[in-house]
């Protein structure tokens, strides 16, 4: 939407003004945990907007941490990070990358919801300077990146990395792509070979493209978001999307692992289980409490609900036709974060560097709301896990990025871990990498 485009900032503004008119209190979030209690459903001609202004970061200001913690910012300057790996020599790949066209939807109401989620993320705007990896390498060990090299260019809108053996696989929008990697080396030059193609445009709604793969490395798990909120596109343009893909490295052939996940990110294997873990961001415009997004265990051949319901047999009544034979079958979630919080990032922490009550929990990256009154999100929050599975209440890591005026100095989105412990955290509107440690 151009700048100088009256007629639809003019009708933005309006819009606004009527959402901020319903609901303007909003009840404390209660849905979070194993078994969280949900609201009532509410539905409006335009949801509840409201949008943090994105101010970045000004000299010496850091996010806050939890006690215990430090932290510093290993790289600044960067053009719209979202995720970052850790290479098995210590460098660090921070995937920068930025919407494709195809990331708008078709309804009247999305030129008001995208020009929305457009502000609240800084505007993602302009592809110069990113859609690229950048290696970052900490020479000396003081947690601050010496080398600052682009590694890989020109991509199409990735997110997800994995290296096994040799064999670099980058997950773009479209494809997931295989360079050769040689340790040390700090660009790659060689052209990609497409491994498998994955669901992109023309309408690409939810484009980013978690990537794992499984212990032995023959499997790549790639998660694939829905095209819409709730099927507004039509059936037809989710085909294959609204699922984890299970990839044969070898072949690249690949089948539904699992599906009715609205938006499946921060694809990792729980330690003790080895099982699959997702996080994901659920449906919007049924309330500002509801629904919750979540982490789960992903189960082969689950169904979790999207779009015919939410939270297991919680019927979305928005979607037509219904389907009580797939509400019938869907899954409980594991733990719910909270709703519209926006997790875009999790990992869980087996190193030594943090306090030990760290061990074998998770971390997660909260991208924050913009469709709510009263923000949520907009931190990292640890889950602690015991034989596997959650146990006990998030508690807040990080937070800060939201200032005293609710400004959004930063947005974290991807978190990992580096070799020596530490936890990276990939903040997109701040342009940073945070590190966390032991104080």
């Amino acid at each position: 939407m151009k700048a100088n485009g009256h007629g639809p900032m003019r009708a933005a503004a309006v819009l606004l003004v009527l959402a901020a008119c319903s609901d303007s209190k909003e009840p404390d979030p209660v849905e979070i945990g194993h078994n969280p209690k949900l609201a009532p459903q509410s539905q409006y001609l335009v949801p509840p907007m409201h949008v943090a202004k994105v101010v970045g970061w000004k000299e010496g200001e850091t996010p806050k941490v939890a006690d215990g913690l430090k932290i510093q910012a290993m790289m600044t300057g960067l053009k719209h990070p979202r995720s970052v790996y850790t290479l098995p020599n210590g460098d660090v790949l921070v995937v920068e990358s930025v919407a494709p066209p195809g990331a708008s939807v078709t309804r009247p109401k999305d030129l008001i919801v995208g020009w929305v989620q457009s502000l609240a993320t800084g505007g993602g705007g302009g592809s110069e300077g990113s859609n690229r990896i950048t290696l970052l390498r900490d020479t000396d060990g003081d947690g601050v990146a010496e080398t600052h090299e682009v590694f890989l260019d020109h991509l199409n809108s990735p997110f997800g990395v994995v290296l096994v053996g040799n064999d670099l696989y980058v997950a773009n929008t479209d494809a997931i792509v295989r360079y050769p990697y040689h340790e040390g080396e700090t660009k790659i030059t060689e052209p990609g070979t497409v491994l498998t193609e994955l669901p992109g445009g023309p309408i690409d709604h939810h484009w980013t493209k978690s990537l794992v793969a499984n212990e032995d490395g023959s499997l790549l798990y790639v998660g694939v978001g829905s095209n819409s909120n709730i099927t507004e596109n039509g059936i037809e343009a989710e085909k294959n999307r609204a699922a984890i893909w299970e990839v044969d490295r070898a072949t690249g052939r690949h089948r539904i692992f699992a599906d009715g996940l609205r938006n499946p990110n921060g694809l990792s294997f729980e330690p003790q289980t080895k099982a699959l873990w997702t996080v994901v961001n659920e449906r919007d415009e049924l309330g500002p409490n509801l629904v919750p997004d979540y982490m789960t265990s992903v189960k082969e051949g689950g169904f979790y609900g999207w779009p015919y319901s939410y939270y297991g047999k919680n019927v979305d009544p928005r979607v037509m036709p219904q389907r009580p034979d797939l509400v019938e079958k869907a899954i409980v979630p594991d733990y719910a974060l909270s709703s519209h919080v926006a997790p875009l990032g999790m990992t869980f922490y087996t190193a030594a560097n943090l306090p030990r009550s760290y061990q074998g929990g998770a971390f997660v990256g909260e991208h924050g709301s913009w469709n709510r009154h009263a923000f949520n999100g907009y931190k990292v929050v640890f889950v602690p896990f015991e034989n596997g599975v959650p146990r006990g209440d998030p508690q807040d890591i990080v937070t800060g990025f939201l200032d005293s005026q609710d400004q959004a100095r930063g947005r974290p989105v991807g978190v990992g871990v580096d070799k020596q412990g530490g936890l990276l955290i990939a903040d997109d509107v701040g342009n940073t990498v945070w590190r966390v440690t032991a104080k």
